[in-house]
C-alpha cells in the first residue's frame, strides 16, 4: 500500500528519504473533467520500492516537494511532463529539474505506442487498468480503486525509465532525448488567451448571423456563470453543440426550445428559463451592439514557400522511415515551416533556428540544406 500522505511533517520525512534514491517519479490529478476551477487534487511519487500519495487539501506545506523538484542532483521521471509540469508550476511555483519523460523516451526510441498503459505492457509486463482515468479527485475520501490507480501510474515509473535509456542508449539516441529533456525545464503555465471570445471559436460559429452571434455570446456568458458559481466544468451544465442550437434557433418561448433537437429535454427543463432569458436579452440588442466575425483575407499562395516545404518534408520522411521514428516526431511541422521561410544555407544558419534542435541538425542537417537547394 502507497504511504498517504496528509500533513508537512510526513511530506518531509518521506523526501528526506527519498533523497537517498537516484530518481523519484512524479504525477499529479487534477479535475478539470470535473471541476471550474481545476487545481491539482493529488501528487503521487515514487522511488520504486516506496510509493506516497500526497494529498495537497490537507497538507498545508508542499515546499519541500518544490524544493526536491528543484534539486539537479535527483532525476524526476515523469509519463508525459507537459501538462504535469505547467499546472505545478501555475499551482505552486514549482519548477522541475533534471527531467526524464518516458513519454519522448518511448517516441524516439519509435515505438508505436506511446501511452504509459502500452509501455508498462510491453516493458514491464504490467497491465495498468485505466478505469479511474476520468475520475474526480476532488472528491474525499478517495475511494480504494483509485488509490491504487494513482498508485500504479507512478510505481513502475523507475523501472520504465531504465529499460527505455537502455533502448535509447543502444540505439545511439539518448542524447537527442536528454536535449528535449533539457527543454521541458523551461515549460511555464501559461493559461487560456481571449476567454472573453471563446465563443466565436466554437465549431459552427462563424455560419452563424450577428444576432445569432449575439444569443451564443450571452448563452456563453450565462453558462460561464453557472460554472463558476457551482464549481464544474463547463461541458456538465450544457454541452456547446447544444448552445449553438439554440443560438440558430433563436426560441422565444418554451415550445420554440422544445424544438431544439440538441438540447436534451432534462437541460431544456431545468435551464429553459435562463436560455430564453439569454436569447431574449440578445434579440433587443441594436444591430450595433451585435458582434461581428472578423473574417481575415487568406494570403495569396507562396507557391515556392509550399515547394520548399515539400520537399522539406520528402527529405525528413526518408529518414523518418530509415529510422523507425514517426516524422513528426523527428522533425515537426512548425520546424519544418521555420526552415523553409529562412532558407538557411549551412549548418550555422539552420542553428540559428530556435524550432530545431542540436540532435536534429547533426542528424538530418545535410539532407535538409540539400532539399532547399
Amino acid at each position: 500500500m502507497p504511504d498517504r500522505i496528509t500533513t508537512a511533517g510526513a511530506l518531509a520525512a518521506f523526501l528526506a528519504d527519498a533523497r537517498s534514491a537516484p530518481t523519484i517519479a512524479v504525477d499529479t490529478e487534477a479535475a478539470s473533467f470535473h471541476r471550474y476551477r481545476d487545481r491539482i487534487y493529488l501528487v503521487q511519487l515514487s522511488t520504486g520500492p516506496r510509493t506516497a500519495l500526497v494529498d495537497p487539501l490537507a497538507t498545508s506545506d508542499l515546499g519541500p516537494l518544490g524544493t526536491l523538484l528543484a534539486d539537479p542532483t535527483v532525476e524526476k521521471i515523469f509519463h508525459d511532463a507537459d501538462y504535469d509540469l505547467r499546472i505545478l508550476d501555475r499551482d505552486y511555483g514549482f519548477r522541475a529539474r533534471r527531467v526524464f519523460d518516458t513519454r519522448i523516451a518511448a517516441q524516439l526510441a519509435g515505438e508505436p505506442a506511446i501511452g504509459l498503459a502500452a509501455l508498462l505492457q510491453r516493458y514491464v509486463g504490467i497491465a495498468l487498468a485505466k478505469v479511474h482515468q476520468k475520475a474526480d479527485w476532488s472528491q474525499r475520501p478517495l475511494t480504494a480503486g483509485m488509490i491504487a490507480y494513482a498508485a500504479e501510474d507512478v510505481r513502475h515509473l523507475p523501472t520504465l525509465r531504465g529499460v527505455l535509456a537502455e533502448r535509447l542508449r543502444a540505439l545511439g539516441r539518448l542524447t537527442w532525448a536528454e536535449e528535449e529533456f533539457a527543454r521541458l525545464e523551461a515549460l511555464r503555465w501559461t493559461g487560456p488567451t481571449d476567454q472573453d471570445g471563446a465563443y466565436l471559436r466554437a465549431k459552427g460559429a462563424s455560419q452563424l448571423t450577428a444576432r445569432q452571434l449575439a444569443a451564443l455570446r450571452e448563452l456563453w456568458a450565462w453558462r460561464e456563470g453557472v460554472a463558476e458559481r457551482d464549481d464544474r466544468a463547463l461541458f456538465r451544465i450544457v454541452g456547446n453543440e447544444a448552445l449553438l442550437a439554440v443560438a440558430r434557433v433563436l426560441p422565444s418561448d418554451a415550445a420554440d426550445l422544445s424544438r431544439v433537437r440538441a438540447l436534451p429535454a432534462a437541460l431544456a427543463q431545468r435551464h429553459g428559463a435562463a436560455l430564453l432569458d439569454a436569447v431574449a436579452r440578445a434579440r433587443r440588442l441594436g444591430d450595433a451592439a451585435l458582434p461581428r466575425l472578423e473574417r481575415t483575407r487568406r494570403a495569396p499562395r507562396d507557391l515556392e514557400f509550399e515547394g520548399r516545404l515539400q520537399r522539406l518534408r520528402t527529405a525528413r520522411n526518408a529518414v523518418a522511415e530509415r529510422l523507425g521514428i514517426d516524422p513528426g516526431v523527428l522533425v515537426g511541422r512548425i520546424a519544418l515551416e521555420a526552415v523553409a521561410r529562412a532558407r538557411p544555407t549551412d549548418r550555422a544558419g539552420l542553428s540559428r533556428l530556435a524550432e530545431l534542435r542540436h540532435w536534429q541538425i547533426d542528424l538530418l542537417g545535410d539532407e535538409l540544406l540539400a532539399a532547399l537547394g
